[in-house]
């Protein structure tokens, strides 16, 4: 690396490294020279990228950061029908809870929790975090058409916090203190599906196991936590002209929106419960335990 370094140096006629003991760092002819080189990267990328699609020649691979969380429970049940529909597009996927950096490490598209915006990326809303209290049929049926105050002494899972706004928002203030906490919602629904408890979860996570009876919601539709942060969609802004690019965002979308009208549609074999307001605390669980399917 130091003969590369001297190699570059003899070339330009200038130092671009001060060295500092056995450290060398950019000095201010090196970091003037990055940010050259590297816009002069991006417009070569983009003139790449433009050349290939103007000669026919469709992108044929993906690279999708997104949550693990998502990636489980979502989004890879669903790769089947991306895959049915693009078989000539090679996705890859990598589930981390890290923030990458999409031009460093080379990543078309990040599926992102958060309010954004992300400097230098352009993101769309892809559906909003709405919380909801799910549980296994055994101990939902424990739980369905008794007052809220039953679902406050149940085993719950997950952040005390968020428990404790979901509560607050159906008109009861309570200090929870769950029997389990998870960093990750996947597991959090597993525990969920398995018995553990009452998991409090983002629904759109849960949708597939509510729609297939493995959880069931204790409590009415009303009864939903908002938060302030959604799922977006976050890509380089020109990555957008990307055929494979475009199809796979326009793919998600038709999915969630798929997704919540499923959700919307189970809805109807639901006894809606009854919701008061914060004034008197008083929720109803519904009365039967829906079938979900």
């Amino acid at each position: 690396m130091s003969q590369q370094i001297r190699a570059l140096e003899l070339q330009l006629g200038f130092p671009v490294f001060d060295r500092q003991g056995r450290r060398v760092v950019l000095n201010a002819a090196g970091a003037a020279l990055l940010r050259g080189v590297e816009r002069a990267y991006q417009e070569l990328d983009q003139g790449l990228r433009a050349a290939t699609s103007a000669h026919g020649v469709g992108q044929r691979s993906l690279r999708v950061t997104v949550l693990p969380s998502f990636a489980q429970r979502w989004l890879l049940p669903r790769l089947g029908r991306w895959h049915a529909r693009h078989p000539e597009v090679t996705i890859e996927i990598e589930a981390t809870a890290r923030l990458v950096d999409l031009e460093r490490e080379k990543f078309d598209i990040a599926l992102r929790q958060g309010l954004g915006p992300w400097p230098g990326l352009t993101s769309e809303p892809l559906f909003d975090l709405s919380m909801l209290p799910v549980a296994s049929p055994a101990l939902a049926h424990q739980l369905i058409g008794q007052p809220l105050e039953a679902l406050a002494q149940a085993p719950l899972l997950g952040d005390p916090a968020q428990w404790e706004d979901w509560f607050a928002q159906a008109g009861l203030r309570r200090q929870v203190v769950p029997v389990a906490i998870f960093n990750d919602f996947g597991i959090l629904l597993q525990a969920a599906e398995q018995g553990m408890g009452v998991g409090l979860t983002r629904e759109l996570l849960a949708a597939d196991a509510l729609l297939d009876g493995r959880l069931v919601r204790v409590a009415p539709r009303q009864a939903m936590l908002k938060e302030p942060q959604r799922y977006h969609i976050v890509y380089a802004p020109q990555s957008r002209e990307e055929p494979a690019v475009r199809a796979f965002i326009d793919w998600l979308h038709e999915e969630t929106a798929q997704s919540r009208a499923a959700l919307d549609g189970s809805m109807t074999c639901l006894a809606t419960g009854r919701v008061t307001g914060p004034a008197t605390g008083k929720v109803t669980m519904p009365e039967t335990v829906p079938a979900d399917r």
